[in-house]
């Protein structure tokens, strides 16, 4: 059925869909080789030149939304126009040579038969070259800038996601010849989830759950689990402490594929951000370039919305930020807001202000698991 939903996505598609391949190493090792044959061949030539790099582009305007047309699920997918990376052009030169680098070190891990984290990777990085990466978010958008490049995922290319997710509940997870690990017997702390994806795509999958919960905040997470909010209403919780990794979705992603009755909610702040960050589990998004769509899955808005508004105390109403503002517009231009998202973007500009989860504290700790467990019994989430 998934190669099915694939390929019609493909053929509904305006443009051709370009997404990351999940590729074994020799293959990865085959395509860097390429580009630096191709490289050569042109520094090489009669008339000799350095030639740029050709990435996906990843921006709004060379993305699509692809509305299932027989499931409801949305995905957020890019085509196939080329930006470029150029040792020319003085304000891409270091970008360009950042490629190179990372690509050099991609290809030397999978030699070797290695994973590495990103984190370990920038470290790396940082002790061979400070001058090109002196942060971690040069690291991070040169190996998009790479999985652009090549059209493989970050972890074909060795790279494993560091993921700070969390997961708890009526759920029980076994690695092939390990001991079963019970999501429900782990604390507040919950059971950390592994970046490590083809660990979560070998783990074995039981639930009794009626409902899968995201929560936006770790502070969240935590009251929900240690009131063993998922004994109230038999559930899963899972957080990735605010914009989610690839590991996070890709195992809410597994959980849903292996129970697909299931609905999944969103608990976030009433404010864009929040609303961004249910849409990236929801549609992916375009700053995970190729990966963004791979992972998407059906997800409800529960709460905080607009009509839970009456329950916010008016001291706990905070004036948007710029950044807020920022982030509302961009979900706004996107195209991928359905109508009554669109509406809850334009009450809080309009108000001008955002409310937090915790505000419902106003009533008591307890209140919390009341507020969540009566939406989800009155099916109140979109």
């Amino acid at each position: 059925m998934e190669d099915l939903q694939n390929s019609a996505l493909k053929f509904f598609s305006d443009q051709e869909l370009c997404n990351a391949d999940i590729v074994p190493p020799a293959q990865v090792r085959a395509r860097i080789e390429v580009s630096v044959l191709n490289f050569l061949k042109i520094l090489n030539a009669s008339s000799p030149a350095i030639s740029d790099l050709p990435l996906i582009q990843r921006k709004y305007s060379n993305s699509r939304v692809n509305h299932g047309l027989l499931t409801e699920l949305s995905r957020v997918f890019l085509t196939n126009s080329i930006s470029t990376r150029s040792l020319m052009r003085p304000n891409a030169a270091k970008a360009f040579v950042r490629v190179w680098k990372v690509m050099e070190m991609c290809y030397q891990i999978l030699l070797q038969e290695k994973r590495v984290t990103q984190r370990e990777l920038f470290y790396k990085l940082l002790c061979n070259s400070p001058h090109l990466f002196p942060s971690q978010t040069h690291v991070n958008r040169t190996i998009q800038d790479l999985v652009a490049l090549l059209r493989c995922s970050r972890y074909s290319l060795g790279i494993m996601a560091s993921s700070r997710g969390l997961i708890a509940g009526r759920l029980t997870l076994q690695e092939p010849g390990k001991e079963v690990v019970d999501c429900s017997l782990c604390g507040s702390s919950g059971f950390a989830i592994s970046g490590d994806l083809n660990l979560l795509q070998r783990l074995v999958l039981h639930a009794d759950a009626r409902y899968i919960i995201i929560v936006e905040k770790h502070a969240i997470f935590q009251r929900l689990t240690e009131d063993r909010f998922f004994h109230q209403i038999p559930s899963i919780l899972i957080t990735a402490k605010g914009y989610p990794d690839m590991a996070t979705r890709f195992l809410l992603y597994r959980i849903n594929r292996a129970f697909p009755d299931l609905p999944i909610l969103a608990l976030v702040d009433w404010n864009p951000a929040g609303l961004a960050i249910l849409c990236t589990f929801k549609f992916g998004s375009v700053g995970m370039g190729l990966e963004a769509y791979r992972y998407a899955c059906n997800v409800k808005w529960l709460g905080l919305r607009s009509n839970d508004l009456p329950l916010v105390p008016d001291q706990s109403f905070v004036p948007l930020k710029p950044k807020d503002l920022q982030i509302a517009r961009s979900l706004m231009s996107s195209g991928i807001l359905q109508d009554n998202y669109k509406d809850e973007v334009a009450v809080m500009i309009q108000r001008g202000s955002r409310a937090e989860i915790e505000a419902l504290y106003f009533h008591g700790y307890d209140y919390l698991g009341k507020y969540i467990a009566k939406k989800i019994v009155q099916s109140d989430y979109v």
